[in-house]
């Protein structure tokens, strides 16, 4: 059986730990980085984080809070079999444009690498692999409707084929992101635990993010 061992998510003012009950708010999205070190949320400074687009900085904090909220810890040192599978509405579109602004402005013959590595859909599932030192599956899906079950349905598929023994599960995009670890339920490090059915249905229940954070923490084990 499949379990919710942690769910992290942020907005563009606040951002917080479920089964924990973390809920902090911020200001500026230029200084997550300073705080997330701070608080240890980051359990070590991560390379180049202020270069990264706004969905790779929602990813890589969403991820970090969701890790903390089921008691993993990840090392620079040490690399894990923990896959990582996001989706979006959006897919790379912002960043995407971003980048053609800037080809276009710097006379149409070149644009900044440093903004062409983000115009990807996966980038920002790439650099939270990078960052956390993660080498199990990484993938990228969009679906047509129910997007956050649908997300977790296919985590947890790829758990119970044994392509992993973990799984990071996120929706991400410029201004907001959430993030799920699942786990089999007998390699839980966390004792309380989310029904992976329980946390479907309420993603199918409520659509904002605000909504469901706070369902999340009424049903909190």
């Amino acid at each position: 059986m499949v379990v919710v061992t942690g769910i992290g998510w942020i907005t563009k003012k606040d951002y917080g730990c479920v089964i924990q009950g973390l809920q902090q708010n911020y200001y500026n999205t230029s200084l997550l980085n300073t705080r997330f070190n701070h608080d240890s949320l980051f359990l070590y400074p991560i390379k180049n984080f202020g270069r990264f687009d706004n969905s790779s900085k929602m990813a890589c904090c969403a991820g970090a809070l969701a890790l903390c909220d089921a008691g993993i810890l990840y090392s620079e040192h040490r690399k894990q079999n923990i896959g990582i599978i996001g989706t979006n509405i959006a897919g790379s579109l912002p960043s995407d444009v971003y980048y053609f602004k800037d080809y276009v402005e710097s006379g149409r013959k070149l644009a900044r690498g440093s903004i062409f590595i983000y115009t990807l859909p996966s980038s920002p599932l790439a650099e939270m692999a990078i960052s956390f030192r993660f080498q199990g599956p990484l993938v990228y899906m969009t679906f047509p409707q129910k997007q956050i079950s649908s997300l977790l349905r296919c985590a947890e598929r790829m758990i119970l084929r044994q392509e992993t023994s973990m799984m990071l599960a996120v929706k991400v995009d410029e201004e907001e992101g959430i993030c799920f670890v699942l786990s089999r339920e007998e390699d839980a490090s966390s004792r309380r635990v989310f029904s992976l059915k329980d946390v479907m249905a309420i993603t199918q229940k409520v659509f904002s993010l605000n909504e469901m954070i706070g369902e999340f923490v009424k049903a909190t084990p």
